[in-house]
């Protein structure tokens, strides 16, 4: 069997996120009241972070392999976009945007309230993708490098989809 093709971008998305010194602080630390073990530590054998009870790591483990198998859009707003405008539509917000730039409520907010309507996050994995893939074209080939605007996007991202991901008896 041939081995897959995958554009030069999917070949550095997995050393991204790996060993991060701010990944677990802005990805798990915000979701600490579910699951309280929200430091991370790195497993160079597995390339992986170490599952243990009582935290994400395994969840986020899975995350990132799913970004990692996932080709972004190439306008990965337009899937942020999507969420905003179920929350317009459907949940009668006081939204609109101006410019480039969703107002009325505090971004994150607006996207963690359209992930209700998003099945399997699917949105939020091509936003996470995009985000990734923007960062990688820029030059920012690790998690911690990111611009921190971006990155702190694409921190609140990952922890709506993991949020939303959380086992119901966690």
């Amino acid at each position: 069997m041939e081995a897959a093709v995958h554009p030069k971008w999917f070949r550095t998305l997995n050393p991204f996120f790996a060993n991060s010194d701010l990944l677990d602080r802005e990805v798990l630390r915000p979701l600490s009241h579910i699951y309280g073990n929200w430091e991370l530590d790195w497993n160079k054998e597995t390339n992986e972070y170490m599952a243990e009870e009582g935290s994400y790591a395994s969840l986020l483990n899975k995350l990132i392999a799913e970004i990692d198998s996932t080709s972004p859009p190439a306008r990965y707003h337009d899937n942020e976009d999507r969420l905003a405008e179920y929350v317009r539509e459907h949940l009668k917000w006081k939204i609109h945007k101006e410019d480039n730039r969703w107002v009325g409520e505090d971004y994150e907010w607006i996207i963690e309230q359209g992930g209700f309507d998003d099945l399997n996050e699917q949105h939020l994995i091509q936003a996470a993708a995009g985000r990734v893939r923007a960062a990688t074209d820029h030059g920012q080939k690790h998690y911690d490098e990111m611009e921190e605007s971006h990155r702190l996007m694409l921190a609140a991202v990952l922890s709506i989809i993991l949020y939303h991901r959380t086992p119901l008896e966690a």
